[in-house]
């Protein structure tokens, strides 16, 4: 199988980059195995399943499968080995602690834009357990085994995405109006796809052209598949109150002041979300939990 060595910018706690990719413990399309990560996907050239291993600065990853070359290629800023922090100056001390206790996570770029997009707008307006849940079950409903020597399964295929009716999806945990979106953005997988290599203010009015893919969701996906540092999510049910607890203390916040408060890291305000969430930063909870739902009969 083909083997590529490569160096990175700053040392990469793996886990923790990479995590930010998946469907959360229990995604069928990735792996956590001691040091090592294994992801499955969907490449331009075929399916692909990718080993990475990491000491220090030195990474090596294998691949597997039609587009192995292709995952090879793609496999520094995978795992965000060409991730460049320049500018990124913490003005309190908070946001400075976070960056050396988790110096090694890093923000990448995956290419993999149809992917991410798929797994985000499950995510939209549900609890994460609930998108987690979705997402496995979609996966191994409209996936496929990777290839390689683990047993895991491939993202689901854009094309039976594309193909399949809403009420589909129902069974799944996911109801009409995500499971629609899901729907167009799987058709215009192509299209979507070209938004890897254009200019991010370009690549974000393409996400956002495909009608269900808003700023939330726009920004959560070029926050991993397209390297983009200044991501934020406004919209979000929790971030803005994680910002605000962060750094000021404040159990809840408003997207207008959650901003605010990350205005003075502008070029790298995405970093900063990344950071307080690889951290596990909650603001308190109060009053009742959000209850899960079924749209299985939907």
């Amino acid at each position: 199988m083909p083997v590529r060595t490569f160096g990175s910018l700053a040392p990469i706690d793996l886990r923790r980059t990479v995590e930010f990719h998946t469907a959360g413990r229990g995604d069928p399309a990735f792996l956590f195995d001691g040091p090592s990560v294994w992801m499955a996907t969907r490449t331009p050239d075929g399916p692909a399943t990718t080993r990475f291993d990491t000491t220090g600065t030195r990474v090596e990853a294998e691949a597997w499968g039609p587009g192995a070359e292709w995952a090879l290629d793609r496999a520094p800023d995978t795992v965000g080995a060409n991730d460049d922090p320049s500018g990124f100056a913490p003005v309190d001390t908070v946001v400075s602690d976070l960056a050396k206790r988790f110096r090694g996570v890093r923000i990448t770029r995956t290419a993999l834009v149809t992917e991410i997009t798929l797994r985000t707008v499950v995510g939209q307006v549900v609890t994460g357990k609930e998108a987690k849940t979705s997402f496995r079950r979609m996966t191994m409903a409209l996936g496929d085994r990777a290839p390689g020597p683990t047993p895991l399964f491939l993202p689901p295929d854009p094309e039976r995405v594309a193909a399949s009716a809403y009420t589909t999806f129902h069974p799944w945990g996911i109801e009409r109006r995500r499971a629609e979106t899901l729907i167009r953005v799987a058709r215009h997988h192509k299209r979507l796809d070209e938004a890897a290599d254009m200019p991010l203010d370009d690549a974000h009015r393409r996400l956002r052209a495909v009608r269900g893919v808003g700023v939330w969701t726009a920004a959560k996906v070029a926050s991993t598949a397209l390297g983009d540092p200044d991501a934020v999510p406004v919209g979000d049910y929790h971030l803005a109150n994680v910002v605000t607890w962060a750094l000021t203390a404040e159990p809840r916040g408003t997207d207008e002041q959650m901003l605010e408060l990350l205005d003075p890291y502008r070029g790298h305000r995405g970093r900063v979300i990344r950071l307080l969430q690889a951290a596990g930063v909650h603001a308190p909870k109060f009053g009742p939990r959000r209850q899960l739902r079924s749209f299985e009969r939907i």
